[in-house]
């Protein structure tokens, strides 16, 4: 079997968590794109939902990127100080905030956006993804990074960037931009740590289901 029939292959077995995730929002509860960019350097090794639960005192205060851009790190760091490493994500986002100044600058490449200080390919795919513009590579949060082996996309390994580029080499880019949130929401709500697989929508595909029919 060649790559194209793999890629075809594997667009054709995801198709029922493509359709029943697609377009929707990405967990973090922002309201724009400036808010999207702060909240996904903050959720870096901490939860969703605790970032969300911070973003309204922390929004108020910081509504735009200009006004972060003129405030501080001893400033920011009362409003995110619940955060894991909350020092050294203050200082990322002082820094974002003084390089790109305005809201409307708020890069959407993978380059420019990687180029910003607390930004990997994880975040800049989830900002891009968030933002509708053309995929440059898939999303491989914890979620996927776990996922994706079980089912039998990829061998197993925790490194997310090697994953993604695993990913991008089996799976055909017409579906980069709704594959890897496909896979995370699949991850958080059914394909959990301790799996609901008589729930899942491609059991029938999953190598894991295969060896444990019964879970």
């Amino acid at each position: 079997m060649d790559l194209f029939e793999t890629k075809n292959d594997w667009e054709a077995k995801l198709v029922p968590i493509l359709e029943k995730y697609k377009g929707q929002k990405h967990p973090l509860d922002y309201e724009n794109l400036y808010q999207l960019l702060v909240m996904v350097v903050l959720s870096a090794q901490d939860s969703d939902a605790n970032i969300n639960k911070i973003a309204p005192a922390l929004f108020e205060t910081f509504p735009n990127m200009e006004s972060l851009s003129v405030s501080n790190v001893d400033a920011l760091i009362p409003y995110i100080s619940k955060v894991r490493n909350f020092g050294t994500k203050a200082s990322w986002l002082i820094d974002i905030a003084q390089t790109i100044q305005k809201d409307e600058n708020i890069p959407l490449t993978m380059n420019s956006l990687t180029a910003l200080k607390g930004i990997g390919r994880k975040s800049a795919n989830v900002i891009m993804r968030e933002a509708g513009v053309p995929a440059e590579g898939i999303i491989a949060d914890l979620h996927v990074i776990r996922v994706s082996p079980r089912i039998g996309l990829i061998p197993e390994n925790q490194d997310g960037n090697k994953v993604e580029k695993q990913l991008m080499q089996i799976l055909p880019k017409s579906i980069w931009g709704e594959i890897g949130l496909a896979i995370s929401f699949l991850g958080r709500q059914i394909c959990r740590p301790k799996p609901k697989c008589p729930e899942c929508p491609i059991n029938m595909i999953c190598e894991y289901y295969k060896i444990n029919p019964i879970v």
